[in-house]
């Protein structure tokens, strides 16, 4: 059975936890608590066949930023979590991406930018324009979800599936090799 390693990164607080939570369990996590590193398996299919999602989600806190080059070196692809109402956040993000580029020593590196917390729009402080402008410029997927909503979080990984992207399977859906941050 074929075996994909995901990284989920971001800063404390964001809902990488709750993102990959839903997506494993179906449940939403209410009440926070940070995470140093939470390793979870799924098995779906990939191209047809049985494979196991491996999904690392790694401590935002910068206390264990230490940790963050093995995640890296060891992760397949990565999913680049921020929360659309906290600005620093999405800030925090760009470091972590050069990092990842730095110790893959690789410019192409398959990953999608992920804005959470989308049901909290009164309060946003990132803008959806934001998002997707540095997503270009990195080339790589974005979109905005909830972890709240399975449906939300089933839509994230519906997007990546409908641009038949086949390198990673997030959710039931893929990352091809053709899309490289």
């Amino acid at each position: 059975m074929r075996e994909y390693k995901v990284v989920v990164l971001g800063s404390g607080g964001v809902g990488k936890s709750a993102l990959t939570v839903q997506f494993v369990t179906g449940s939403f996590i209410e009440k926070y608590d940070p995470t140093i590193e939470d390793f979870y398996r799924k098995e779906i299919e990939v191209d047809s066949s049985p494979s196991v999602l491996e999904i690392l989600d790694t401590a935002g806190t910068e206390q264990f930023a230490s940790m963050r080059d093995l995640y890296i070196k060891n992760g397949q692809g990565f999913i680049l979590v921020y929360s659309l109402v906290n600005q620093q956040s999405f800030q925090d993000i760009k470091p972590m991406r050069d990092q990842i580029i730095r110790v893959k020593r690789y410019e192409r590196v398959p990953m999608i930018l992920v804005g959470n917390k989308v049901d909290l729009e009164g309060e946003r402080e990132v803008s959806s324009g934001e998002g997707k402008a540095l997503a270009d410029e990195w080339n790589c997927p974005f979109i905005e979800t909830s972890a709240k909503n399975k449906t939300s979080v089933d839509e994230l990984f519906a997007e990546i599936r409908a641009s038949n992207h086949k390198i990673l399977i997030i959710s039931a859906m893929c990352l091809a090799p053709s899309v490289y941050c």
